[in-house]
């Protein structure tokens, strides 16, 4: 274990919170932790990223997605294999690695006690966003809903969303931060009598008789819901490719939840494989935790997010290599490089194009799956149930705030309340919120060289509209759609700076040339921290998309009305730059070069599938090739799918593998589902008085 805690200490929008520290073992030795983080993030706060060695080869085990959907990050807790991500610290805990099998042993068995049965209106599986927002709606028409989640908190991916939301101000707190959004909306939700929140619960199935288990803080709970809403979220994609189940080889969510949520720093150097907002957004939030990303690669030729989060990043320094893809993760024990290469139109990598870097962490970021097995099941069983959110459809977190406000409506309505009407273009509001990134227009910074205004370094058309809504002389607006078009700016400016602070693509300056003509002061929004700045200090300007256009020096800077966390930068600029400065660089191409020859790269069918059983892509590949269809019957021969995670990382990928081989879908038997959807004690089962 590290002498020194890994523990990030100042951060520009993050608060350092009160802690508790508790003691507790890992492998005999004393060690310390904070009370309730996940016992993953307390190791990675110790420097502690193996977490123990598969028996099948003795690989090197860490963490993929910190968020109880695999079993990579398991460890014997109290004696226990549990998974290490979702068991909250205590004091005292006895934590031991998983050398290979644990051995059987008397283990401390569950407080048994007799289920509790409940009836309710509407059960709401997830406390994120769409799941949050339906519970406000019914909790409003005073229905008895319960809501449950297996965090601590309310909130889903909002706790680890410190960005700006895009959308509109009106509807979804556009403008205002993620963790700001969950709060607000617990806070709602609190004051709902009706509305019961069950946190720290894990659903473990849907059954024939219309009930749902849950494991609770005190024991079983057998619900009976009238109607069930289902608003489990998605679960990140894997992505086979050799190296991939290296320590340090883990999914975009998983380093926000251990960055954003716990604070630990679990990276110095760090390489982001994924292009969709996902991605560009986590690059941007290891650079505000003062970690370097040396470069980000995407297979399409564009990146899939939205372009102004693109953009932010490459002004910061980060290069992003559109048309490439991870050949392999390099290291022993944990990752210690990574090599990328260029992609053909058929996405198959071009040889003599390879790259390595020195890197300690990969992000994987390649997409979502909707947690959609729920519904299936109580589709099957005939139950009353409907979905929201990123288990219906995958989109934005304001997106799957008005399926939940949408699905809250339509359930209260088939519930028999009386008055239930869905606000006119709600419905088309969603469809726009849940739009992909649209047209490009081309860029014209103004040529103007006197006065005060705005710059709008926003080229894509997106849901967006808070510069418009912000403006006190209504300057800008668009000759588009209300949200998605873009913002046009017309009339004589007051320099008020509002456009600047709110913006969440950090995509608008305000360039003053009142003072001077030849060296006006550009304002510039910058989200890395003060300690960064330095009145006086030249600084390198880049334009919109990163390229490189001079020197700037620092005037001044203050915090923006409103937004304590954005700083507005004053930027003492060149008049020919200053309409083009859009951002200030802070990695430079020195620090991040690749290594002089590229890394040797494993075979491609080298890669693990199956994480926690240690099959490979050449395994299952040479069992398709010779005839096998039904993936029980490779079940049975490989053990992929037969692992703690029940299928949930290795399915998607066995059947990608299947699509490869060009064997039709409808040829392919799935996996049969378990009864249960996650692991638990069948003592728990039980229950006696």
């Amino acid at each position: 274990m590290s002498s020194r805690e890994n523990r990030i200490t100042r951060h520009p929008v993050l608060e350092e919170p009160e802690i508790r520290k508790v003691e507790f073992t890992f492998n005999e030795k004393p060690a310390s932790g904070v009370m309730g983080e996940a016992v993953s993030s307390a190791l990675f706060a110790l420097g502690v990223h193996v977490f123990g060695h598969h028996h099948a080869d003795e690989s090197a085990q860490g963490m993929f997605c910190a968020n109880g959907q695999c079993s990579q990050c398991t460890l014997l807790i109290d004696g226990v294999p549990r998974k290490s991500c979702i068991v909250p610290l205590e004091a005292g805990m006895q934590i031991e690695s998983l050398e290979g099998l644990p051995e059987l042993r008397d283990l401390p068995g569950p407080d048994v006690r007799q289920p509790l049965m409940i009836d309710t209106d509407v059960l709401i599986l997830g406390g994120g966003p769409s799941g949050m927002a339906a519970a406000i709606e019914l909790g409003k028409k005073g229905i008895d809903t319960i809501i449950v989640d297996d965090k601590d908190r309310l909130g889903g991916k909002l706790v680890l969303q410190m960005h700006k939301f895009f959308g509109s101000v009106v509807d979804c707190h556009a403008g205002t931060r993620g963790i700001h959004i969950a709060s607000l909306l617990a806070g709602e939700i609190e004051e709902l009598e009706s509305v019961d929140v069950w946190l720290d619960s894990i659903v473990l199935g849907v059954f024939s008789d219309g009930t749902v288990g849950i494991r609770c803080t005190d024991g079983y709970r057998i619900v009976k819901p009238e109607y069930l809403l289902i608003a489990t979220g998605a679960r990140e994609k894997s992505l086979p490719f050799p190296g991939c189940t290296l320590p340090g080889a883990f999914g975009a969510g998983a380093f926000q939840t251990l960055v954003n949520r716990d604070l630990v720093r679990c990276s110095e150097r760090l390489f982001v494989v994924g292009g969709g907002n996902v991605g560009l957004i986590a690059a941007y939030h290891a650079l505000q935790a003062g970690m370097t990303v040396v470069g980000l690669a995407e297979a399409l030729p564009v990146c899939g997010g939205y372009k102004v989060h693109a953009d932010k990043i490459k002004r910061l320094g980060v290069p992003i290599f559109t048309r490439h893809t991870v050949l392999a993760a390099h290291g022993s024990e944990k990752v210690e490089a990574i090599t990328i290469a260029e992609v053909d139109d058929s996405f198959m990598p071009l040889p003599g194009t390879e790259k390595s870097w020195e890197v300690d962490t990969v992000l994987i970021a390649v997409g979502l799956n909707p947690v959609d097995e729920f519904f299936r099941k109580a589709l099957k069983f005939g139950m009353k149930t409907m979905m929201a959110g990123d288990a219906e459809e995958i989109a934005e977190a304001s997106a799957a705030m008005f399926s939940g406000k949408i699905r809250g409506l339509q359930i209260a309505g088939e519930l028999g309340t009386e008055g239930i009407s869905i606000p006119a273009g709600l419905h088309e509001k969603a469809e726009v919120l849940k739009s992909p990134g649209g047209e490009l227009f081309p860029y014209h910074p103004p040529e103007t060289r006197e006065g005060v205004f705005p710059v709008l370094h926003c080229m894509q058309e997106i849901p967006c509209n808070p510069c418009m809504t912000c403006c006190p002389k209504d300057l800008i607006g668009t000759s588009g759609h209300p949200i998605m078009g873009l913002p046009e700016f017309h009339g004589e400016c007051v320099g008020c700076e509002k456009c600047v602070a709110v913006c969440p693509g950090l995509a608008v300056t305000l360039v003053d040339f009142r003072k001077s003509t030849e060296k006006p002061l550009v304002t510039v929004p910058f989200e890395l921290g003060e300690w960064l700045l330095a009145e006086g200090s030249e600084v390198t300007v880049t334009g919109w998309e990163g390229s490189v256009l001079g020197k700037a020096v620092i005037a001044g800077w203050k915090r923006a009305a409103g937004f304590p966390h954005t700083i507005l930068l004053k930027l003492e600029t060149p008049a020919d730059i200053a309409c083009r400065t859009a951002g200030v660089m802070i990695q430079y191409p020195e620090d991040i070069t690749p290594l002089e020859e590229p890394l040797e790269v494993p075979l491609p069918d080298d890669a693990i599938v199956c994480r926690c059983e240690r099959v490979s892509a050449g395994d299952i590949r040479r069992h398709i090739r010779s005839g096998i269809r039904d993936l029980n019957h490779l079940k049975a021969i490989t053990r992929a799918g037969f692992g703690a995670c029940g299928g949930k990382t290795c399915a998607v990928l066995i059947e990608r593998i299947c699509r490869e081989e060009g064997i039709p879908g409808r040829e392919i038997t799935a996996f049969t589902d378990r009864p249960l959807f996650a692991e638990t004690q069948l003592g728990l089962f039980s229950g006696s008085e």
